[in-house]
């Protein structure tokens, strides 16, 4: 039976940012939003957990070098993401509504491309201590 191992990295950044549907009235935006909807935007600090899950590699003990995990997570997330206004700096939310669930699938479709086929990826982001999502699930 093959096993598989799970690699865990844990970063953080903050960013700030405004939910709001551009089809909606001011009124319904409010009404589904409340202080999220703020025009003056507000922020965040968030936590993200990414996990690679694959077979060790034999021949390293890896399943990835976390230096090599780091390093994308500093380029395709950080780098982009932190200390920023994710509705106005970062064009992966130019159409695209900055909920932490649509952040945890942009995060994961920016991880993604750059591993190998074999391996499997989980984001998980916490947005406050007690509220996070976790993509795929």
């Amino acid at each position: 039976m093959i096993y598989k191992t799970a690699v865990t990295r844990r970063e953080h950044f903050n960013a700030a940012h405004r939910l709001h549907n551009k089809n909606w009235s001011s009124d319904k935006n409010i009404e589904v939003f409340g202080k999220c909807n703020n025009p003056n935007f507000h922020g965040h600090n968030y936590e993200l957990e990414v996990k690679v899950i694959g077979v060790v590699n034999k021949e390293t003990g890896y399943v990835i070098d976390t230096k090599i995990l780091s390093d994308l997570i500093k380029t395709e997330v950080l780098d982009k993401f932190d200390h920023k206004n994710l509705n106005l700096d970062v064009v992966e939310f130019e159409q695209l509504n900055p909920t932490a669930e649509n952040i945890a699938m942009v995060i994961y479709f920016l991880l993604k491309k750059h591993l190998d086929d074999n391996l499997d990826l989980k984001i998980k982001l916490y947005e406050t201590p007690r509220n996070f999502v976790e993509f795929p699930y």
